[in-house]
């Protein structure tokens, strides 16, 4: 997965989080508190009991980044975010998560013209190991009052936020002409689509453990739209229906047309 189209839409999606957090901190605490894309691909030393966060991202794009703060530094952030001397406990959390769901609307804004609308939801996650995953750190000037953090993209995301993000070869592709009637061509090809009702990231530990009668609770509430994907792509949303005995969708809402994913 580590090309230089997935580095490429990965660290400017990162950039955009990264002025987004930096100016709701600022706005909050009435001082500055930067954040950036650094360059090193590797995390500096851990101090302390890390606090993570769940990012899902659904529209344009569809996937989730998980959010880790540390360094010594976060205990006078969360501070000052709590209006208190210290924080312990559940506390350390709720207003970094605020924060952070502060900073997606001003994220909306500033991916809205590259990937369309985009809803963000933000979780408070605890013990979550990461590995495998594509990661961005984000740091600031040694001089000034910062946080280090690291950004994990998963697979999902990483894929839609670089199929988005066209090449060399891709943009050359998209000056030649491409009409509509050619689809008429594969019309009688048959593709396979899937219902996605939800997911979840498992520790191995977890997924050994598995056995019958296991309970595995979704990141999807029975309320919210079944997915409809094709080759892993989101095509539709609905209400799961029951046909003559077998499950159906029925669509509710369609992001974008679907002929687009052809027409690329």
């Amino acid at each position: 997965m580590d090309n230089p189209n997935n580095r490429t839409a990965v660290r400017s999606f990162a950039a955009s989080f990264a002025n987004a957090i930096s100016e709701t901190l600022q706005e909050i605490l009435g001082s500055p508190w930067l954040l950036e894309v650094t360059d090193s691909r590797e995390a500096p030393p851990r101090t302390g009991l890390p606090l993570q966060f769940r990012l899902k991202v659904d529209g344009g794009v569809s996937g989730e980044c998980f959010i880790e703060f540390y360094e010594s530094q976060v205990s006078e952030l969360l501070a000052k975010l709590n209006g208190t001397s210290t924080v312990v406990g559940e506390d350390r959390g709720k207003a970094l998560a605020a924060a952070i769901v502060s900073a997606t609307e001003r994220l909306k804004t500033t991916l809205a013209q590259e990937y369309g609308e985009l809803k963000f939801k933000v979780d408070s996650i605890a013990g979550l190991a990461f590995g495998g995953m594509y990661v961005v750190p984000l740091s600031g000037p040694a001089n000034r009052a910062t946080a280090s953090v690291l950004l994990y993209f998963d697979g999902q995301l990483l894929d839609a936020l670089s199929s988005e993000t066209p090449s060399e070869d891709d943009a050359e592709a998209s000056k030649r002409p491409v009409h509509p009637s050619n689809l008429k061509l594969v019309m009688d090809v048959e593709l396979n689509v899937s219902l996605r009702f939800g997911q979840r990231q498992l520790p191995l530990r977890e997924v050994l453990e598995l056995a019958s009668g296991s309970v595995i609770e979704l990141d999807r509430m029975v309320d919210e739209p079944v997915e409809l994907l094709l080759d892993g792509k989101l095509v539709a949303r609905g209400e799961a229906v029951i046909v003559d005995g077998n499950y159906g969708l029925r669509v509710t809402e369609i992001p974008q047309a679907v002929e687009t994913h052809f027409l690329r």
